[in-house]
């Protein structure tokens, strides 16, 4: 059975299809805590510099999810499911302009996705 990190409501979905009609290529990256804390937050991709510390999670609605190692390690035992709320956020995300931002909702993997996910 294949088990994933992340996912995303279909509210959510439609406000990254608009994004992508918009902007073109996309890119999420969730933060390490600077401006909305460790919130995600969706640019376009040729606007985010990405290194080796930054792991891939998985895609949403056709768009890679990337997290920072370091901010990795204290998520690693979590499933993440990308949401959005009204309201500005604090940061340069995309979403911000329309008057909403993502969030994520959490909840610690099974044991089961656990050893799959963390070998």
């Amino acid at each position: 059975m294949g088990y994933e990190r992340i996912a995303i409501t279909d509210e959510a979905v439609k406000i990254v299809e608009q994004l992508k009609e918009n902007y073109g290529e996309l890119i999420f990256h969730q933060s390490g805590g600077c401006c909305d804390g460790s919130a995600p937050m969706i640019f376009e991709k040729e606007d985010m510099y990405l290194d080796d510390s930054d792991i891939l999670l998985g895609q949403l609605s056709g768009v890679n999810y990337y997290m920072n190692q370091d901010q990795f390690e204290y998520w690693k035992h979590t499933h993440l499911t990308v949401d959005i709320t009204k309201g500005r956020g604090s940061s340069f995300s995309l979403e911000i302009p329309l008057g909403i931002r993502f969030i994520i909702h959490s909840r610690i993997l099974t044991e089961e996705e656990n050893t799959a996910l963390n070998k």
